[in-house]
């Protein structure tokens, strides 16, 4: 019995981008798939003359998607009149799980939840390597997807995507590079696990942003995450306000020079995240006071948080894992925000440093560095030392056995 593959899409505002999508779910070369759609928005939004655009447009999406007659393709409304989201029960992590949720209700527990979004362009040997993964490491418990953007040709949007895109793949290398459980990258286009681990971790928690980092980290929490499939998936760069935070944000509060959200965090940071996860193993029998401790602590003090650990631990292997849940990637994130601040040099000359330091496999071009600047240097610059970041983090993940 060949597992299926359930394809769950949000769509708000995306009437241009549907027509790409279906093509490519059509072009899948594995065949065994299905697709549900979330047209959704707030119910209230047709009574706001700013909104009754979005609302007019997502019927014209909702119209079209149906009147496809698609076999393989489901459409739940949340968007017409009197069907819309009502409260604070709304937003992109409300129809990711709806979405989700009514495909775990269809699939058998070997079948395949796949995230996506309809801005996103997806190869046709998308679903095939998903399902690869799934069989080449059984003992995983999700998938995140490799991504990259796509350009527009537009300099100020292309330079806000490869800013941002920078801050990821810096957080991303640095997180290999400590051999932090963590390493892995979140969005919500391009995340995938087995309807019975869906079920396992209590399914997709709704949130306004960031529903799908929170998702990534209940299944990592869970076990393994594969972060190496044969694809790769190519997400929109747009000015988009859906959501709170995440690319589009990130480009509106860049297009106006501020990243002070997505800065490029001090290597020097990240190595005081590995000394806490080092510390893990005597901490076991002895307090041993770690950079983290106050983000651990439930009062935001330098205070020991382990004891609790300890007493509920049966072994020192299953302390060390609840040291690891407990020092999870929100915490980290937590801990690097507020770090780095104490740590010198622009964004610019740490990213310089940073990589100029790697020792890795790929050839190192100094004209990448050359008077870099996010706000003036070429885009055709910016794009090389993404591509070059991309490379790194693909020889990394090759180099330490990372799927």
């Amino acid at each position: 019995m060949h597992p299926k593959v359930f394809a769950t899409i949000p769509v708000l505002d995306e009437f241009d981008n549907l027509p790409g999508l279906i093509s490519d779910l059509d072009k899948q070369t594995y065949t065994g798939w299905e697709a549900i759609f979330c047209v959704n928005q707030p119910d209230d939004w047709w009574k706001n003359e700013l909104r009754a655009g979005v609302c007019r447009q997502n019927q014209q999406s909702l119209k079209w998607l149906m009147n496809l007659r698609h076999p393989q393709i489901h459409c739940i409304d949340k968007s017409s009149p009197g069907n819309g989201w009502e409260g604070k029960r709304h937003g992109v992590g409300w129809a990711r799980k709806t979405t989700m949720d009514f495909a775990a209700s269809l699939a058998e527990d070997e079948d395949l939840i796949v995230s996506m979004d309809a801005d996103t362009r997806y190869p046709p040997g998308f679903f095939a390597s998903l399902l690869k993964a799934i069989e080449d490491h059984p003992e995983a418990r999700g998938i995140s997807v490799p991504y990259y953007h796509r350009l527009t040709g537009d300099e100020v949007t292309d330079r806000c995507v490869l800013r941002y895109e920078l801050y990821m793949r810096n957080y991303a290398l640095n997180m290999l590079l400590i051999d932090n459980p963590y390493a892995f990258s979140a969005i919500g286009s391009g995340m995938a696990c087995q309807a019975k681990d869906y079920r396992q971790v209590g399914g997709l928690t709704p949130k306004m942003s960031g529903e799908d980092f929170y998702f990534m980290l209940k299944l990592r929490k869970a076990g393994h995450i594969i972060v190496d499939t044969a694809e790769t998936i190519y997400p929109a760069a747009r000015f988009s306000d859906r959501v709170y935070f995440g690319t589009g944000p990130a480009m509106i509060k860049g297009r106006s020079g501020d990243w002070d959200s997505y800065p490029v965090y001090a290597a020097d940071a990240f190595a005081e995240v590995k000394k806490t996860f080092e510390a893990f193993s005597s901490l076991y029998l002895t307090d041993v006071k770690t950079p983290m401790d106050p983000w651990l602590s439930s009062s935001g003090k330098d205070e020991p948080v382990w004891q609790p650990l300890r007493t509920n631990a049966a072994s020192a292997a299953s302390f060390q894992k609840a040291c690891m849940q407990k020092a999870d990637a929100l915490r980290i994130l937590q801990f690097l925000k507020a770090e780095n601040g104490k740590y010198p040099g622009t964004d610019e000359e740490r990213l310089t440093t940073f990589l100029t330091g790697l020792d890795n496999e790929n050839e190192l071009d100094n004209r990448l560095f050359s008077n870099l600047s996010f706000e003036y240097s070429p885009v055709e610059q910016l794009d090389n030392l993404r591509n070059f970041m991309a490379r790194c983090e693909r020889s990394l993940q090759a180099r330490k056995g990372i799927v």
